[in-house]
């Protein structure tokens, strides 16, 4: 029995290392060097506030956070964002921040959201789950 758990062990770990091999070479990649991009934060009023960002991260976290932005909880999956321009969700309302890119929801978090210049965000505050 010891043998059989061994293999299955180390099956296993061959399957984790070939799945991060595979994700570092064919997952979100950012671009390199100086890009402006665009950030419209819509509160639950419908109001919105717009920022212009100009940035050299490859990432929209980096993008983010570099103007203060965005605050949470960092998880296994990376920044759960739980507060944008100064505003938090309230979880007992199931509220939540929704991060779409020219109005298509965004599939990836923010750490591993590739920007590019000219790229346009929307980070609406959604209330349900």
């Amino acid at each position: 029995m010891d043998k059989k758990k061994k293999i299955i062990i180390a099956v296993v770990a061959l399957v984790a290392v070939v799945a991060l091999g595979l994700y570092a070479a064919f997952g979100p990649k950012g671009t390199a060097g100086a890009k402006t991009i665009q950030v419209q934060t819509v509160f639950a009023d419908g109001t919105t506030k717009d920022h212009t960002i100009q940035t050299d991260a490859e990432f929209l976290r980096g993008a983010l956070e570099q103007e203060a932005m965005v605050a949470g909880d960092e998880s296994e999956f990376g920044l759960f964002v739980k507060t944008v321009d100064g505003y938090t969700v309230d979880d007992a309302k199931q509220e939540w921040w929704c991060f779409t890119k020219d109005g298509e929801m965004v599939p990836t978090g923010v750490d591993t959201t590739p920007i590019a210049d000219g790229d346009h965000f929307e980070v609406t505050l959604t209330v349900g789950y």
